[in-house]
């Protein structure tokens, strides 16, 4: 005895859009700015010692910058963020500018915490660390 009513317990599959090109945009897309910030700091580790200051500051931070372009692609496209409306948006980014805000703050006034206590407030000169070593007694008897 059967019958042709279909039970609720039998699904289909949905249908899958056949388009597949906003996913391999995003691929390339991610891979290409994985494979400069890679470039960027393989350059960094073979010419560790032969850069001044500033180039090195300067590629550390365009790899910074590619690295947060990456996390706002992912935020955009795999957690739908650049789809939702304005106010949506800024619920989610003011709170992580201000967390990003409280680290370097925090960081910022524990160099300077440090630097004082080193100085007393600079009303001495900075005092370095002196590691003390002491001699190894050759044939020592108990």
């Amino acid at each position: 005895m059967s019958s042709n009513v279909s039970s609720p317990e039998i699904t289909h599959a949905p249908e899958h859009a056949s388009g597949t090109g906003r996913i391999w945009k995003t691929f390339w897309v991610l891979s290409v700015l994985t494979v400069i910030e890679l470039g960027l700091g393989y350059l960094l580790y073979y010419q560790h010692g032969k850069w001044g200051y500033g180039p090195v500051i300067s590629t550390k931070l365009v790899i910074a910058i590619l690295t947060l372009l990456k996390a706002y692609y992912i935020v955009s496209i795999f957690m739908h963020l650049g789809d939702e409306i304005r106010n949506m948006i800024m619920t989610i980014i003011v709170p992580l500018l201000l967390f990003v805000w409280f680290i370097a703050a925090f960081l910022w006034d524990g160099d300077s915490w440090r630097s004082l206590r080193n100085t007393d407030a600079h009303s001495r000169v900075p005092q370095t660390e002196q590691h003390q070593s002491h001699p190894v007694e050759k044939d020592a008897k108990p």
